[in-house]
């Protein structure tokens, strides 16, 4: 952690597993937690690794991925400050299911498998907090699974615009990801991604200056998707 920055105490009680604790359990926890940073792209965790704890995100940002045997590339999800990364194998005592690598920069806290057990036997509201982390990433998954199987990369594309939009609550913003990265979130390849955002923006439907992109017209992007539902 920076000087400037918030201290571990701080990050854990902003997240949410931990959000119940008191400063005392707080303060008890930090004790036993660890500071890793990490460069831009440097891998974090792989699938298929024994799992030895998991990961809160103090600052910069996540990408959790499966890779298929032909090296394509599928984001599950992108984790942001104050998200726990990882919690599933730590209960299960399996192997991590997926990948995780720093999108830029970033600071995580790790906490140990074993350190995490005694704590949950400690305070058993915890187990709970996991519960309804692990089930929010659940019905996601199935969100990414139901697109993947039964929308074009079209849809796909829309839909990705429309969440981005709702998420920071602006017609217009920062894409914030290149054409492959897009192109990982939505289960497709690059050239997909920049053919379909060159249409929607000669159709009319969006507008895309440099990095930041413009709903132009928000009635025909969710009529496009009603169209298919």
């Amino acid at each position: 952690m920076t000087d400037s920055g918030p201290s571990i105490t701080e990050v854990l009680k902003g997240t949410a597993l931990f959000s119940a604790l008191s400063d005392t359990e707080l303060a008890s926890l930090a004790t036993r937690t660890l500071i890793r940073s990490y460069a831009s792209s440097e891998l974090i965790f792989s699938e298929g690794e024994a799992c030895t704890g998991f990961y809160i995100v103090s600052s910069g940002r996540v990408r959790i991925f499966k890779v298929s045997p032909g090296g394509r590339e599928q984001v599950l999800a992108l984790e942001g400050p104050r998200s726990s990364v990882a919690e599933l194998p730590v209960f299960d005592g399996g192997p991590y299911p997926a990948s995780g690598a720093a999108v830029e920069p970033s600071e995580l806290l790790f906490i140990s498998r074993q350190d995490f057990h005694a704590l949950c036997f400690e305070y058993p509201q915890i187990s709970l907090k996991i519960l309804q982390v692990v089930g929010a990433r659940l019905r996601r998954l199935v969100g990414i699974i139901e697109e993947l199987s039964f929308t074009t990369v079209r849809n796909r594309l829309i839909s990705w615009i429309l969440r981005q939009a709702k998420s920071q609550d602006e017609f217009r913003f920062e894409l914030g990801v290149s054409h492959q990265e897009l192109a990982a979130q939505i289960g497709t390849v690059r050239e997909l991604v920049s053919r379909n955002l060159a249409r929607l923006q000669a159709q009319g439907f969006i507008g895309i200056n440099g990095h930041e992109l413009t709903i132009l017209n928000l009635e025909g992007l969710e009529a496009e998707l009603s169209s298919v539902i």
